[in-house]
């Protein structure tokens, strides 16, 4: 006996697949999307850079024995770090979509520096996490631009490249 269906209209679909010759399918992806764009690992990199601009600058308690004055800066701190730490998840989630979702072997033929440039911004991002400086945060905002522009030539689209150094190099 034949368990009951509860959703039949999937079932059909199912059925229907089952009866037609599937075609061999290529795809970036594994939906496949087809949506990608580096601008969101750019405004990561950036938002890393922002944060440590502000630590860098944050005034010291005048007071350290006023533990409210101590608490309220302790707070601050503590959530520019949190955000500079979550931005550099970002920007390696990011990242290593772009490097294993969209770009493929001929890319790689054609830039065999890609490898190394996502290696580095990787890398950047890890140790943007584990410090305060400006400097790695620079780099890797440097290295996501390569990243950009490299993409922008294999979607052959140079003037989207303009428009995404316009935008985040605008960010703040």
């Amino acid at each position: 006996m034949r368990e009951k269906i509860y959703f039949p209209h999937f079932y059909n679909i199912i059925m229907n697949m089952r009866k037609k010759k599937i075609k061999e399918v290529e795809a970036h992806c594994d939906i496949p999307c087809g949506i990608y764009e580096p601008v969101i690992a750019k405004i990561a990199a950036k938002t890393i850079l922002r944060m440590i601009l502000q630590l860098q600058s944050f005034p010291l308690p005048k007071d350290w024995s006023n533990k409210d004055e101590v608490l309220i800066y302790l707070n601050e701190i503590t959530r520019r770090i949190n955000v500079k730490e979550e931005h550099a998840e970002i920007c390696k989630k990011e990242l290593r979509i772009l490097w294993s979702d969209f770009f493929k072997k001929e890319h790689l033929e054609k830039y065999p520096e890609l490898h190394n440039l996502f290696w580095e911004a990787m890398k950047l991002a890890s140790k943007a996490k584990q410090t305060i400086d400006q400097n790695v945060a620079e780099e890797l905002c440097k290295k996501v631009d390569e990243i950009a522009k490299i993409f922008y030539e294999v979607k052959n689209d140079p003037e989207r490249f303009q428009a995404y150094l316009h935008l985040t190099e605008k960010l703040f």
